[in-house]
Order: structure tokens, then C-alpha cells, then sequence
């Protein structure tokens, strides 16, 4: 027995964070805006042309009584119903497709949702679970020098409020081999024994007996994670201990 395929209703929606009240989709093939299908089978492309009245989405297997019509998104949403097969068929053709629009697929919504959600309960129990040194740890990397003078409680909120509004990032920096020395670099600049000068734009040593520039922070680029890069290099890696003695001398 032949299987049947039953049609249903389908839902489209702009792929903008805006979209406007009215949209209308390009639905026909021309020299000013060309719309093509290449087909893999033949290695052709083919002209695209919707018409209520034809089987079909390609124009050269239409008639020459083809009757247009506009392709209108209204409020970013396009819905096409079920005895709308052409349309439906010329949609998933498109160009467009995936680019300027996409079908509507409530499964895939949830799921991704649902990923989403698990990301950000995820990060939430970590920023829970964290102890008093590792929340130290990571509020002198989102926070800067301010997370010294903040208490326990303060800390644990706005590392909190951090996790649950940016989970991915979090957990990164939690998995970061370079979380240490991003908090050690903030230690040596609160405990001035690193100063920046020039606008921010150098670093200089702060030291009894050296006070000399350590490098240059590249225009945009943040000085803590220029610092941070080079004290991990070959280079930087003996300024790095010597620092970080240093900063036990000041305890």
C-alpha cells in the first residue's frame, strides 16, 4: 500500500530581532533580483516563480496563465495553509530560506529552549557551589579589584545574577586553565605592584627596583588579559613568579 503524506498548515517567521510590520518576500525570478534553485540532480538553476494557480514552484514547468500574487510576512509571520501546497513548496525552495526566514517548528523551539534552560541551572548550581577562595577567585575576574571590597553576600549575588544572565560564559571561565592567573593579574595591579600609564595603554612595573614599562595594550584590547597572555608565555613566565613572590612579601 502507497503511503500518503498528510498535509498540514505551516508557520514561518522573519529571522530579525526586529521585524517589521510588513514584509513581502520576493517571489518571482528576474534580471533586477534573480531567484534560483540549483537543482543537484541536473546541475541547473532553475527559475523560481510563485503562482496560486500552478503545480508548481519552477516556472518553466508552469502554463502561461500564471497568476501572481504577493508573498506577504505581516507582523514578521507568514502563516500557509494546508491546500497551499505550491507555496509551501516554493518556500522551502527559496534562497531565503534559513536566512531570511525559517519555518516554525515548535519541537525543535522547545528543545532548543529546553537547552537553555539547563545551560543556566547548570551555571547557577556551580556559582552556588563555589567556596569562599574560588568565589574570591572569580569575582576579581568579572568584578576587578572592586569584588575586594564587596561581602560574601554581595559577591555571591552578582556572581549569581552573572551566571544565570550570561550561563556559557561562566562556565567557561569556571573551566578556564587560565582562571589563576587571571585573578593573580588582578592582585599584582590592586596590590600596585603593576600601574598602567599612558591612558591604559602601558603597563608599567611598580617595583622597588624596577619600574620599567612591561608591554604596550594593543588599541580596544583589555589590559588584565594582555598582561594575562604574556605572563603565560616562555617570555613571561619568570616575571610571573617573581610577581607572585612579591605578592606574598605584601601579605
Amino acid at each position: 500500500m502507497k503511503k500518503t503524506t498528510t498535509s498540514v498548515t505551516k508557520q514561518y517567521r522573519l529571522k530579525r530581532d526586529v521585524a517589521p510590520l510588513c514584509f513581502m518576500l520576493n517571489s518571482h525570478h528576474n534580471k533586477r533580483s534573480p531567484l534560483l534553485y540549483f537543482d543537484e540532480e541536473t546541475g541547473i538553476n532553475k527559475p523560481l516563480r510563485y503562482a496560486r494557480n500552478q503545480k508548481t514552484p519552477f516556472e518553466e514547468e508552469q502554463d502561461g496563465n500564471a497568476i501572481m500574487e504577493p508573498i506577504v510576512f505581516e507582523d514578521g509571520f507568514l502563516t500557509v495553509d494546508r491546500t497551499n501546497q505550491v507555496l509551501q513548496h516554493f518556500l522551502s525552495l527559496h534562497p531565503g530560506n534559513g536566512m531570511i526566514y525559517e519555518q516554525i517548528d515548535d519541537a525543535k523551539d522547545a528543545a532548543e529552549e529546553l537547552e537553555i534552560e539547563e545551560l543556566i541551572l547548570d551555571a547557577q548550581i556551580l556559582a552556588r557551589d563555589l567556596d569562599i577562595a574560588m568565589l574570591e577567585t572569580v569575582g576579581r575576574v568579572l568584578l576587578g579589584g572592586g569584588a575586594d571590597k564587596l561581602s560574601t553576600a554581595e559577591l555571591k549575588r552578582d556572581i549569581l545574577v552573572f551566571s544565570r544572565n550570561y550561563p556559557e560564559d561562566f562556565i567557561d571561565i569556571l573551566n578556564d586553565p587560565a582562571l589563576q592567573v587571571a585573578d593573580d593579574v588582578v592582585k599584582f595591579f590592586s596590590a600596585n605592584l603593576l600601574g598602567l600609564r599612558n591612558n591604559g595603554r602601558d603597563v608599567y612595573f611598580n617595583l622597588a627596583k624596577n619600574k620599567s614599562k612591561m608591554l604596550t595594550v594593543p588599541y580596544g584590547e583589555d589590559a588584565n588579559d594582555i598582561v594575562g597572555s604574556y605572563l603565560q608565555t616562555d617570555e613571561g613566565v619568570e616575571t610571573y613568579k617573581l610577581l607572585k613572590n612579591m605578592l606574598k612579601k605584601n601579605k
